[in-house]
Order: C-alpha cells, then sequence, then structure tokens
C-alpha cells in the first residue's frame, strides 16, 4: 500500500524548517506540515515573498503556526546568521527539510567564491545542517530531508574542479550539485549512525514537477514543461513522505514510485551507483568541511 498524506497523524509541538518555501515544492512542502499543526519555519532570501507565502498559507490553514525567517543559501554568513537566531529562539528542532535551490544558471561565483548552484543547492545546507544538528540530535525522533533530483545522474562529483574553474556547464554544475546533496544524506545517514544517534537522514526527489526552477532554461523546454510535469503538490510529496512516513528508516530515498521516477504516488526508489560511492562522498564531505571552515 502507498503512502497517503491524509492519514498522516497530527505534528502540534513539533518545529520545522523548511528552505525555498516562498514557491514551488517548497511552499507545497510548508503547506503539508503546518497544515498537520506543527510550527513551520519558513525561510527564504526574499522578505516580501515570505511574507506573501505565508499569508497564502493562513488563507488555506488559518490556525497555521508559521515563522518567517530570511536565509541566502548563497551565503555563508547568512547561513550562519538564520542558524544563530533560530538556536537562540527554539530549543527543538524536529524537521530540517533541505528543498531550496536553483536549476542550470548561468556562471556565477559567490561572494564566498563558490560556484552558484553548488553553494545554493548544496554548500548552503551542508553548513545549515551542521550548524543545527547538535539542536536536531537532542529532538526526539527528529528527521533531515534534503531534495536532491533525477538530474544527479548528469555528471560527477569533480573533487578536482568542484567549482568549474576549468570551463563552466550549467547542465553539468546543476547535475554535480544534486548529486552532492544526495551522497551528503547518505554520509550523514552513516556517519550519525556510527556515533549512535536516531536521528533519521533522508533524501527525496520530487520527479518531473513544474516549478519555478525552469526559469533558466530554454522557452522551447519552459513551454513543454506543463505537457510532461506533475503540479508541485505532487512533486512535495516525496518529500513529506521523507519526513513524515511511519516506515521510513535513515538513507532511504523517497520519489514518484513510477518505472521512470518520473511520476507516481511517493515511495522509497534507487539512485545511481555512483551516488552511493562511500570513498567520494567521504572526500566530499571532508573538502566541504574544509571550504566552509574559514566563514
Amino acid at each position: 500500500m502507498s503512502w497517503n498524506f491524509s492519514t498522516q497523524n497530527r505534528q502540534e509541538g513539533r518545529v520545522a524548517i523548511v528552505t525555498g518555501a516562498n514557491a514551488g515544492l517548497g511552499f507545497a512542502t510548508a503547506v503539508g506540515v503546518a497544515r498537520l499543526g506543527a510550527r513551520v519555519v519558513l525561510a527564504s532570501r526574499n522578505s516580501q515573498r515570505l511574507a506573501q507565502a505565508a499569508s497564502k498559507i493562513r488563507k488555506l490553514h488559518p490556525e497555521a503556526d508559521l515563522l518567517c525567517q530570511v536565509v541566502d543559501l548563497g551565503d555563508l554568513s547568512s547561513v550562519r546568521g538564520f542558524a544563530d537566531m533560530f538556536l537562540q529562539t527554539h530549543d527543538r528542532l524536529d524537521l530540517l527539510i533541505n528543498n531550496a535551490g536553483i536549476m542550470m544558471t548561468p556562471y556565477q561565483l559567490t561572494a564566498d567564491g563558490f560556484e552558484r548552484q553548488l553553494a545554493v543547492n548544496y554548500i548552503g545546507h551542508f553548513a545549515l545542517t551542521n550548524q543545527l544538528l547538535p539542536l536536531i540530535n537532542e529532538t526526539d525522533k527528529a528527521r533531515i530531508v534534503t531534495l536532491s533530483s533525477l538530474a544527479h545522474n548528469w555528471w560527477k562529483i569533480q573533487l578536482d574542479d568542484l567549482h568549474f574553474a576549468r570551463g563552466y556547464t550549467a547542465r553539468r554544475a546543476y547535475g554535480q550539485s544534486k548529486l552532492a546533496c544526495l551522497m551528503f544524506s547518505y554520509e550523514l545517514a552513516r556517519r550519525l549512525l556510527r556515533q549512535g544517534h536516531q536521528t533519521l537522514c533522508v533524501a527525496a526527489h520530487p520527479g518531473l514537477s513544474n516549478t519555478s526552477l525552469f526559469r533558466d532554461m530554454p522557452r522551447i523546454a519552459r513551454l513543454l514543461m506543463p505537457m510532461v510535469t506533475q503540479s508541485a503538490r505532487a512533486g512535495a510529496l516525496p518529500a513529506l513522505y521523507g519526513a513524515l512516513g511511519d516506515d521510513i528508516q535513515s538513507g532511504d530515498y523517497c520519489g514518484p514510485s513510477g518505472v521512470t521516477q518520473y511520476w507516481g504516488p511517493p515511495g522509497k526508489v534507487f539512485s545511481s551507483i555512483a551516488s552511493k560511492d562511500e570513498h567520494v562522498a567521504a572526500r566530499l564531505w571532508d573538502q566541504t568541511s574544509e571550504m566552509i571552515s574559514t566563514f
């Protein structure tokens, strides 16, 4: 029997953070968690859009317990400020849903010197998760859900050139960033298990979902997207399954359960052979830790 959101238990007293909650998959995910009664921290880099998202959620669910907090995942100082503020104002974190992302953007380095897709999609979430991890581990039955993508198959981890200094391809950079997200989730699950923590680390992907991520793709692709994609609401279900499903275990990967993983009800799905390379994952972890240690 497939997982059904409508049968999920209420979440009163629990606290969730959803990054990229102002639109698309993040908004749909935040709506789902808020609907069940949890306090949801809506996190995004645009305060106005956050306020608009909160207003929309309250129209759907007037009792929703929401808090808007600005964070730019492409700026490590912003990530640090967000984490510090959260830790000062909350004594628990039950769900961290690392959803925010950008897709196939023109080449750009962040102020920290990182390729922008890798910075926003992966490095920022790596830093945020590690800063919040002590509180997460102290919270009973906590979970971390990190969004990957079918695009994790598009490229490899360039350990010798993570930021594409030797030539940039938007598609490869996006694929690397989403593979990094997936490998991070698997590696964190292994590390927490070795350390004896009960926190569940889960990765998820939305299949083919029609969201604003496609804004930087060619016009013809944008026109075709509504014909071949599912809604953002459907695309958010794998992340919600990872966050709430009773049968979820650390190290699981959730996505649409159709044969292609493009569409279908949420379920546990398979990922590439490369994503399960523990040696590369450990080296990526070490390199990322070194990159963020100076900020």
